[in-house]
Parts: structure tokens; C-alpha cells; sequence
């Protein structure tokens, strides 16, 4: 239960209907895991921890540099060299110390990845390669855990959760194809990015894992896109596919 500083903390939250305190003990009592902790991985894991989420688990092998500074917002200047899920830890943690935060210093996959999504609740996908976001799906649709996908570059974003619980929903594979795309996603650092847009996205991100753990609002549906300059949001039906090669044999 709640004491009087966590009823404070979280009482803006608790005073909104659809969570109360029933949704709040339920973020408490969720854990999220957080892949990269970048553009996109540093402000969901700064709301997910502001928010009460209780137990954090964030990956990321890569080290600070100074031009990660103008949008990932969880480092600092004195973080440069530093990993970035270390650092993300310290700032999340400043934020709020009562969130039990994991950093995993280096880059999941295969049987540690699928160990990793087996515990937890919800997974966010803040990578920005293809070959890691299949990975993710997989190992996201195997353990039949919600996964939160989001992705930004240059002036474009979007987003789309897919939750293998519901026979309905589709997986990341359904919507891009491995053998389609192979491995050939554009990076920040190849294309450049807006720094606001991956806090546009990251900040979508923590609200879809914040429904699915408090069991407030309906989970985003379909394939959501933003056009950072007209300021334009778009939505398309990503149906699933009976052929795909991760989810069909879900049932």
C-alpha cells in the first residue's frame, strides 16, 4: 500500500478516474523493460519512472557521445562516455527513488533477450535498426508480452503497440517484412533528426505502456505517423497477416 508520500507524489494521477489509486498500485507493481535508451528510450523511461511505474529494466551498449546531447534528454554533459542505460538510470532515479531501475550495459539478444522479455510486463521498443526491432518483435510475441513500438527520423515518426494476447493484433513482422527490408533503416546519425520529434514519440511510447500497465484508456490501434513539419498525424489499419512468419501460428 501507498504511504502518505506516494499518495502525494502520485496524486495528480490517482485523482484521474480511469487510473485511481487501483491504476497506481498497478503501475507500482509492473515492470517494463526499455530497449535503448536514446532519443526515443530517454524520455519514456524518464515518465515511466516519474509516473510510479515500480520496476525498470533498461538496455543499452552504447556509450554517450556529445552529439547524442541535443536530444536525448536522460544524459547530461558529464554523462559523455558513459553508458547510456547507466545514465539513464542515474537520471531516472533522480527523478523519482523509488523506482527500482535495472541498466543492462550491453546489447541484449537471442536467449538472454528472450529471458528478459519473459519477465516483464510490457516492452518498449526505442532501438532504431531493423534487425533489432525483429528481434524485439520475436521475442516480445514468443513470451506473449505487449510491445510498444516507436521510431523517428528526420522530421517523421510513428507508432504502433502490438499485443500478442489479443488473436486480433498484428506483429512488427506483419507490418514490415523481413525479407522485404533486410537491415537497411536510417539512422540519426546518417539522416539527422528534429530533437523534439523523439520526444514527441518517446512521450507516445510511455503513454501506451502507461494504459496497458494501469488499465486506463484503449490501447493504440493500427500504424500511427507524424509529419513533424506540417504537424500532421495519420493512422492506417495494420491488419494481421495469416502468412507471417513470427505471429501465424499464434492462436
Amino acid at each position: 500500500m501507498m504511504d502518505d508520500q506516494a499518495l502525494l507524489r502520485y496524486s495528480r494521477q490517482i485523482m484521474l478516474p480511469e487510473v485511481d489509486i487501483e491504476g497506481q498500485e498497478r503501475l507500482r507493481g509492473a515492470h517494463v523493460l526499455i530497449i535503448g535508451a536514446g532519443g526515443l528510450g530517454s524520455p519514456a523511461a524518464l515518465y515511466l519512472a516519474a509516473a510510479g511505474v515500480g520496476q525498470i529494466t533498461i538496455a543499452d551498449a552504447d556509450m554517450v557521445e556529445l552529439s547524442n546531447l541535443q536530444r536525448q534528454i536522460a544524459h547530461q554533459q558529464a554523462s559523455i562516455g558513459q553508458n547510456k542505460a547507466a545514465s539513464a538510470k542515474q537520471s531516472m532515479q533522480a527523478l523519482n527513488p523509488e523506482c527500482r531501475i535495472t541498466a543492462l550495459e550491453f546489447h541484449a539478444e537471442g536467449n538472454e533477450l528472450d529471458k528478459l522479455v519473459a519477465l516483464v510486463d510490457v516492452v518498449l521498443d526505442c532501438t532504431d535498426r531493423f534487425s533489432s526491432r525483429y528481434a524485439v518483435n520475436a521475442a516480445t510475441q514468443k513470451a506473449r508480452v505487449p510491445l510498444v513500438s516507436g521510431a523517428a527520423i528526420r522530421f517523421s515518426g510513428q507508432l504502433a503497440v502490438f499485443d500478442p494476447r489479443d488473436s486480433d493484433s498484428p506483429c512488427y513482422a506483419c507490418l514490415y517484412p523481413q525479407d522485404e527490408l533486410g537491415d537497411e533503416a536510417l539512422s540519426c546519425a546518417e539522416s539527422g533528426v528534429m530533437a523534439p520529434l523523439v520526444g514527441l514519440i518517446g512521450c507516445f511510447q510511455a503513454i501506451e505502456a502507461f494504459k496497458l500497465l494501469s488499465g486506463a484508456g484503449q490501447t493504440h490501434q493500427g500504424l500511427s505517423t507524424f509529419d513533424g513539419l506540417s504537424g500532421q498525424w495519420r493512422n492506417f489499419k495494420v491488419p494481421r497477416d495469416p502468412e507471417c512468419a513470427v505471429c501465424a501460428s499464434r492462436t
